[in-house]
């Protein structure tokens, strides 16, 4: 069967010179005359079998490169090869239009910064810009010789598409997944906002580490004079975050005397880690006796900051290693995810006094660290200078080399920054274990690919959900402006919903909380003053949801799809954040 003898299209003869940059879009142009994609589809429309391959948007942020080139034709054969064998398969592409990579290359482009344009005018522009490069790609695709809908793709700018955003993130909100809290996320400090894992890549890094100590001021209710406890990092510029000291509670620990700065120093260490790693640079060990030999000793055990005026708590975790670092780790939870995990174990508070632009505020405590950009030399260099002057900088230590995460926009390191922001749990209703179960019943080609996505999935945390950028669609969420509750009830939000079907998502940047909400109130304090949430939503949120917004609402297609097909990079990206949401609400993959 071929498409010549099924559609009865008229035989084309060519010279047997081939001229191929003449006669390629002589070909293309006759396709597109003809409407040959109509034609296929109408002589299919009456197939017993249907076959959908969804189609994962690219950005609408330049021309298309080799990567798009082998993704489209890689997509065009294995439909072709459907119609061919009978089938119904129709094609419609579509682009992904908000997020950074658009804000990232128009501000570029503009030559402006966040702060030196509104939202409202950005917004106008940036729409424009992604409009611009969805008819450059549209006709480089054609070029490609691909065939679809081209005419009619899907945008997640659309006003349809964007109200479909809506209502999936008011449906996870009703079935509980969705909460705000102040968890330490990536962040990148040059982009300034936050980042989903799949925005970030490891690169080498060369770190400072370095030793400091926390003196002990009392466990199990004794004291132990002039013992202090012995730790090292590689973000000297936490510190000002630390709030615990954590040990494993198997480990066995000890003091060991150290010589440094014409002063004998007892450090409190793992005890194999003193016999190893530490031996040439002690001159006694000793047993701190029964009682306080394991690690289980020092829960509950108070010390104090080595430069701040505060006290710190001991506290358990079996994380901690006995092979590597001192056998005491340093507990930042505004500055880490396994830190916080401890933190919120133990009640620990949540110090995170850096600012949008990475910098130290002066919720830091000293005057001598505001400003600072952390994570950078300067804010360790000014944390490192402060322990010189108390004297608890030991044991001088090189820089050390390691994967660090990178922000995939502009390269730059990122910090973990604990600030409030929307999350969509995994937890809740066990839905990692059912995401496991979901990706068990797709068939992963090669058959590597569930291995991959599951390890992904086993380790991945609450999917942050909220951007502090311009250019995407609004977390429909009203705060008190009294108690800075936020009004998290399923009925304002679908009131709002209303509002925006009538008048636009953009009416969400433009309009009051009152006309978005009408007699809305908070349901803490009653107080009716209200504004409008200012993050936007993850741009892997509008990608993520494109099976309810085209396969459930295109003539001629069907929920779920057949097949995805993107590069292994979507393991992490497209195909885990459409799995979520379609595993979340409908029990099963789209």
């Amino acid at each position: 069967m071929d498409y010549k003898s099924t559609l009865n299209l008229p035989k084309t003869s060519f010279p047997m010179k081939a001229e191929l940059p003449k006669r390629e879009p002589e070909v293309i142009a006759r396709w597109q005359q003809d409407d040959l994609y109509g034609q296929i589809r109408q002589a299919r429309a009456a197939a017993t079998h249907r076959f959908i391959l969804h189609d994962g948007p690219p950005y609408a942020n330049g021309d298309i490169h080799i990567g798009h080139a082998l993704n489209k034709i890689l997509k065009d054969l294995i439909v072709r090869y459907k119609t061919m064998r009978g089938f119904d398969a129709p094609y419609v592409p579509g682009w992904d239009c908000h997020g950074m990579p658009i804000e990232h290359q128009l501000f570029k482009e503009l030559k402006l910064t966040k702060a030196q344009i509104g939202q409202t005018e950005f917004r106008q522009k940036a729409r424009a810009y992604a409009q611009r490069y969805v008819d450059i790609q549209r006709e480089q695709f054609k070029r490609l010789g691909v065939l679809g809908d081209w005419d009619h793709p899907y945008l997640t700018m659309e006003p349809g598409y964007e109200l479909t955003i809506l209502r999936v993130f008011r449906e996870l909100l009703e079935a509980g997944y969705i909460y705000r809290g102040k968890k330490p996320v990536y962040w990148c400090a040059t982009c300034e906002t936050a980042l989903a894992e799949a925005e970030v890549e490891y690169e080498t890094k060369r770190s400072p580490s370095l030793h400091t100590s926390f003196p002990v001021k009392s466990v199990l209710g004794k004291s132990l004079t002039g013992v202090e406890a012995f730790v090292w990092t590689t973000t000297p510029w936490t510190l000002p975050g630390n709030v615990a000291l954590a040990f494993h509670p198997q480990g066995h620990y000890v003091v060991g005397e150290v010589k440094w700065r014409q002063k004998v120093w007892k450090l409190l260490m793992g005890k194999q880690l003193a016999e190893t790693q530490y031996r040439a640079h002690l001159t006694n060990v000793e047993d701190l006796g029964q009682t306080m030999l394991l690690g289980s000793a020092f829960e509950g055990a108070v010390f104090q900051h080595p430069f701040l005026d505060r006290t710190v708590q001991g506290v358990l975790d079996e994380g901690v290693s006995l092979a590597e670092g001192t056998g005491i780790v340093h507990i930042a939870p505004g500055h880490g995810p396994e830190d916080y995990v401890i933190g919120q174990r133990y009640h620990l508070a949540i110090r995170s006094p850096v600012d949008e632009r990475g910098r130290f505020t002066e919720e830091v405590g000293l005057p001598e660290l505001v400003g600072a950009e952390v994570g950078r030399k300067d804010a360790n260099d000014r944390v490192t200078k402060l322990l010189e002057q108390v004297d608890r900088w030991h044991l001088r230590q090189d820089e050390i080399e390691h994967d660090y995460p990178h922000c995939w926009r502009c390269k730059q390191p990122v910090i973990f920054r604990a600030t409030p922001q929307w999350f969509l749990s995994v937890e809740h209703q066990n839905l990692r274990a059912r995401l496991l179960d979901a990706a068990r019943t797709v068939t992963w080609i090669p058959p590597a690919g569930l291995s991959r996505i599951s390890g992904m999935l086993e380790s991945r945390p609450d999917w942050c959900l909220s951007r502090q950028r311009y250019w995407g669609t609004p977390i429909p969420i009203l705060h008190c402006s009294r108690c800075h509750e936020p009004l998290l009830d399923p009925r304002v939000v679908r009131q709002i919903e209303e509002v925006l079907k009538v008048q636009g998502v953009e009416a969400w940047f433009t309009v009051s909380p009152s006309e978005l909400a009408p007699g809305a109130k908070c349901p803490t304090c009653q107080g009716s003053d209200l504004r409008k949430e200012t993050d936007i939503l993850d741009v892997w949120f509008d990608s993520g949801v494109s099976h309810e917004a085209v396969l459930k609402t295109r003539k001629g297609l069907r929920w779920p799809a057949d097949l995805y097909l993107e590069g292994s990079d979507q393991h992490r990206g497209w195909f885990q954040v459409s799995l979520i949401p379609s595993v979340a609400l409908h029990g099963r993959p789209s």
